[in-house]
């Protein structure tokens, strides 16, 4: 269940980089240029209808429900990096 409220390509980006707290849409969008403003709409919506991100005035931002994905996340990144490493 973990994994589908993250799939679909650059929704661990988006998630990342809100991971480090509230985010305009111009900085999600300058922190990830190859991202087109479609497809982050379209990850944002569906973060929001998931109830993982919300919009306040400081702009998006992790729900509490989005904050438990953080050790999934986490661990994530750690396994790419060790099968990266790897010869």
């Amino acid at each position: 269940m973990s994994l589908a409220a993250i799939s679909g390509r650059w929704t661990t980006l988006v998630l990342r980089d809100l991971m480090l707290g509230p985010l305009t849409f111009g900085q999600l969008r300058a922190g990830l240029p190859a991202l087109s403003a479609k497809v982050l709409t379209e990850r944002l919506v569906s973060l929001r209808h998931q109830g993982i991100v919300t919009r306040g005035a400081r702009g998006y931002e992790l729900t509490e429900r989005g904050r438990l994905l953080r050790p999934l996340l986490a661990q994530l990144y750690r396994t790419g990096e060790a099968l990266l490493a790897e010869p």
